[in-house]
Parts: C-alpha cells; structure tokens; sequence
C-alpha cells in the first residue's frame, strides 16, 4: 500500500474540525440531527469531524471504512484510533506487522481520512522503542499523526524536537496528567484538542465556562492558519454531544443549523 499523501494545508482554508468520539446521537439530542438516513449520515450532516475510537478495540475491514467514507460530505474527516494491539499490548516494539495490517484497513477511508491517533498507556515511559516505531510509522505512511502520551518522561524538549521531525502532533488533554499535556506539542501544525470529561473522566459535561475557553483555543489556533481538532470523548453519560454542538456554535454561530440545511 503507497503511503497516504499529506494534506496541502497552503491550498486549503483553515477550518476547525469538531466532534466527538463515535458518532451514535443521543436520544434527548435527536431533535438537533436530521431525521434520516444512517446514525453517521445524520452526525455528518451537522458535525465535520469524528473520532473512530473503536477501531483501538477491534480491528474492521476495508470494505466496512470504505462504506463509511461513502457515508459522509466530501469535506468530512475520520479521525482513527491506532489499534491497542499495537500502542498497549506491544507497547510500540515489534509492531510492524499489526500496523501494516492497519494502515491498510484504514487506507480504505480514502480522502476522507484525517489523523492518526496513537494514544499510549499511562504506564509507558518514551524510550528508544518509541523514536524507532514513528520512524517505521512515517516510512509507511504520509498523513496527519497525532500523539497522546501519558507518562511524564514525554513532556520534555528533547521528545516534542522528535515528534516535530517525525511530524507528529501532541494531543492536548483533559484532564491534563502533567501540566504541560494541557497545551498542544510537537509539529505546531497539527492541533488535537481531546477532552475527557471533568472532574470525572468520561461522564461529567463541561461548564459554559470550560467551552468558552475551548472555544477560544480553537479561533486561536485558526487564526494562526492551523485546522485544530477538537473531540469529546465524555460520552458515557452522552455529555459528548452537547459540549461538540455548544463548541461550535460559539465559533461560528448557527454554524450548526447551516451545516444540516446544506446537507438535507
């Protein structure tokens, strides 16, 4: 498989891509989808963006991602999880052939196929096995990667200058578990913003107050010509929904409803 060619983010406008971790709607927030077609047809007619979390669970076949690229506006992105066979059980060493395995499963998503994401144990360290995995990963593949380590040895200089040759994003993450996993590192042009959920990771919705900071980040980071990322992974209370659709209407207000309306 060639490797995935990288986005001209020269030719395209920067736009933020919101969304959140799967992209089943809650009942109580129906009414904001439309009515019809597919739990991803309706997400995709309002949200621009989504993260494909089970994929670190199980693996799918190409047919299946090539089905859901089909599924979406030409300007929609998948974001996909690196399988945990891969960051969790081999820890990043001897991963070659589960990654081959991956990227051409993945490689199925075609143009709709947005970052990478590598998100590590909290029990695993940066080490050499690292440094050598994202070199095989970019020997094999060209597009967007994104980082989510949670060990403090990764939050140094010396890691975010390789992650920068390696073109590699660092997530910022909420709750942060060092200071500095708060704020966005590495290649400065690739902004991942993951949020949780706080104070308890996974249920808890966010204070107006916490979106309107996210918000601010985000119109930021646009106004310095990045495309930032922003998923909401506080789903299990379906808290998810809610914080993506306030988010985005408080960079660009009826952006919502205008997004259906072009799709419907």
């Amino acid at each position: 498989m060639p490797p995935a060619s990288l986005t001209d983010s020269a030719a395209a406008p920067s736009r933020a891509f919101i969304g959140t971790a799967g992209w089943s709607i809650p009942r109580e927030h129906a009414e904001c989808f439309p009515a019809d077609g597919s739990h991803l047809e309706r997400y995709a007619r309002v949200f621009n963006a989504v993260e494909i979390n089970s994929s670190f669970y199980r693996p799918y076949r190409t047919a299946t991602y090539e089905r859901w690229a089909a599924s979406v506006p030409e300007d929609f992105r998948f974001a996909v999880k690196v399988p945990k066979s891969i960051t969790h059980e081999q820890r990043l060493e001897n991963a070659s052939d589960p990654l081959e395995r991956f990227l051409a499963e993945a490689h199925g998503l075609g143009a709709t196929l947005g970052p990478l994401l590598v998100q590590l144990p909290p029990s695993l360290a940066f080490s050499a096995h690292a440094a050598r995995f994202f070199a095989t990963l970019r020997d094999r593949f060209a597009g967007d990667v994104v980082c989510e380590p949670r060990h403090a040895t990764w939050f140094s200089d010396e890691v975010d200058a390789l992650l920068r040759e390696h073109r590699i994003g660092r997530v910022a993450a909420d709750p942060a578990p060092v200071p500095r996993a708060a704020v966005t590192g590495g290649d400065p042009r690739l902004r991942y913003h993951r949020l949780h959920g706080s104070p308890r990771m996974y249920y808890s919705a966010y204070e107006p107050k916490v979106l309107d900071e996210t918000a601010q980040r985000l119109v930021a980071d646009l106004a310095e010509g990045v495309s930032p990322w922003c998923i909401f992974d506080n789903t299990a209370a379906f808290a998810a929904t809610p914080d993506a659709l306030a988010t985005m209407e408080r960079i660009a207000p009826d952006s919502t409803a205008h997004r259906r309306s072009e799709r419907a």
